[in-house]
């Protein structure tokens, strides 16, 4: 391979601090394999020339889609969930010559092999409208269809690019309201992620994990800028309603599984930040992150400020969720029958 003009100088000790596992042996995402390409013609490349065109409409405008899968233990855990989101939300946005699913489930498994991911990655999965013939935000200029792109990292749920699972984390609320479905629907996985990066250098600005942004329509809470939430009030779950967020996977998870197995039940409805700031827990959840305890938010402890029991049983029975509920997930295997 020729010298590449954009090389990232990944040894670099301000890099390998924020890398997942900090470039240790069993994390070492420097050499990594990443899958690019339109439909039929896609292969594997090194991370040093991952790269897609200028003239990639995911350039042009973020003009795409992306899902966050996990890889528990030689299985990709809620696959056929994601599947279904990412070419829903391709559907939505009138994506044409799309890549199959078996495609992209052969490119996916390709390159986790390749790189070695059992167990402890992360795959970050894109689909752009693909290549223009000329700078333009038209669809009516993409002729080539989709390009793919499976990005899978070694990435263990506590480490740098997530949060901390065990002590907690800090919150905040944004001053950026989360996108209406008159504008653009958060339903829709998209790309365009600029709503949820404004709020989210507010909660770095300010020292905190992350943002929790409120709807338009009164000015309940929604989301954070990266996670559903959730809280917990006399042993009662509650969350808000998907109107103007993600209904995430994990969020499906916590309302349709864990509730069973912890003997609760979880209310979705709307919820006022000042609900927020006296329950007795609060928790997000998110593939990259899992299940995340809250334990202060705008300077509110939560609780008595450290993670509750009623988040830690829940961790505990998504763990075993994980490792019992087979039908939940596909074995890495299949990529080779």
């Amino acid at each position: 391979w020729p010298k590449s003009p954009c090389v990232e100088n990944l040894n670099d000790p301000n890099a390998l601090a924020l890398m997942p596992g900090g470039g240790e042996a069993d994390f070492d995402n420097r050499n990594i394999l990443v899958w690019i390409g339109p439909p039929g013609r896609g292969r594997l490349v090194p991370r040093e020339f991952a790269r897609i065109s200028v003239f990639d409409s995911a350039v042009q405008g973020g003009d795409a889609v992306w899902e966050g899968i996990r890889i528990y233990n030689n299985r990709v855990f809620m696959l056929e969930a994601h599947l279904q989101r990412l070419f829903d939300s391709a559907k939505i946005l009138g994506f044409r010559n799309v890549h199959s699913k078996s495609q992209v489930i052969e490119a996916l498994f390709t390159t986790l092999i390749a790189n070695g991911m059992n167990d402890q990655a992360h795959v970050r999965l894109t689909l752009t409208r693909g290549l223009k013939v000329t700078s333009s935000m038209n669809p009516d200029f993409n002729l080539f269809g989709t390009t793919l792109i499976v990005l899978a990292e070694h990435k263990p749920v506590l480490s740098a690019a997530t949060y901390d699972n065990n002590k907690g984390v800090r919150l905040i609320s944004s001053s950026v309201r989360r996108n209406s479905p008159q504008t653009l629907d958060s339903k829709i996985h998209h790309n365009n992620l600029l709503n949820n990066i404004l709020a989210k250098l507010q909660a770095n600005n300010a020292g905190a994990a992350d943002a929790i942004m409120l709807d338009h329509e009164g000015g309940y809470v929604s989301e954070t800028n990266a996670t559903n939430i959730f809280l917990v009030r006399d042993n009662e779950i509650h969350t808000p309603h998907a109107d103007h967020c993600l209904p995430g996977v994990t969020r499906s998870i916590v309302i349709d599984y864990l509730t069973k197995s912890v003997k609760t039940v979880c209310h979705v409805r709307r919820i006022s930040i000042a609900e927020f700031y006296v329950a007795d827990e609060v928790f997000t959840t998110g593939t990259l992150g899992e299940l995340t305890p809250i334990i202060n938010i705008d300077g509110r402890s939560i609780g008595d400020g450290t993670p509750g029991p009623f988040v830690v049983k829940l961790q505990a029975a998504f763990q075993n969720l994980i490792s019992t509920r087979k039908d939940l997930s596909v074995p890495l295997t299949l990529a080779t029958s």
